[in-house]
């Protein structure tokens, strides 16, 4: 919200206020000219005046508030900017095993298993589904990947309960 915008809203929050007060002064003068029997001398009519002088100053003060909002507060940034969203760039190619033919002559059977399957997932792969999809164990997975990683073909990322292997080449 702007700060000119909330400045008016406190403003007209005083103004209530004001009414408010000037009722219940009204009522309360009104019950204790019935009630009183001593005249301006009754201690009634003091408070009165004491919680009529509170509410007023309570007014002004507000109102005060009100006016430093409108005049001299300044709208702030917001805490999470914009975002412009824009045309895609370039659009990510997907991987294919014609463009990996010599990575994988390289490969012994198992890794190239592993790489092929990954290849054909786009480029990425949950490592439970490689476990799957190759019909090796967990463990074998874990050295293949293993070997894979340290010749810097694919990056686990842990997700969960599971690794999510990605392409990096």
């Amino acid at each position: 919200m702007k700060s000119r915008t909330a400045g008016l809203l406190v403003i007209g929050i005083a103004l209530l206020i004001g009414i408010v007060v000037y009722l219940f002064n009204a009522a309360l003068t009104t019950i204790v000219a019935t009630s009183c029997e001593h005249g301006p001398a009754c201690p009634m009519w003091g408070t009165i005046n004491f919680e009529t002088s509170v509410g007023l100053a309570i007014m002004v003060l507000v109102i005060i508030a009100g006016l430093y909002l409108v005049f001299f507060a300044k709208d702030e940034k917001p805490l999470i900017p914009r975002i412009k969203i824009m045309a895609p760039q370039a659009t990510a190619r997907k991987p294919t095993r014609e463009a990996y033919q010599k990575v994988l002559a390289g490969l012994d059977a198992e890794s190239r298993a592993v790489l092929e399957q990954i290849i054909d997932g786009g480029g990425t792969a949950l490592q439970s589904a490689l476990v799957e999809a190759t019909g090796m164990n967990k463990v074998k997975i874990t050295r293949v990947l293993d070997r894979l990683e340290t010749q810097d073909l694919v990056e686990r990322r842990r997700r969960g309960m599971t690794n999510v292997v990605i392409l990096k080449k």
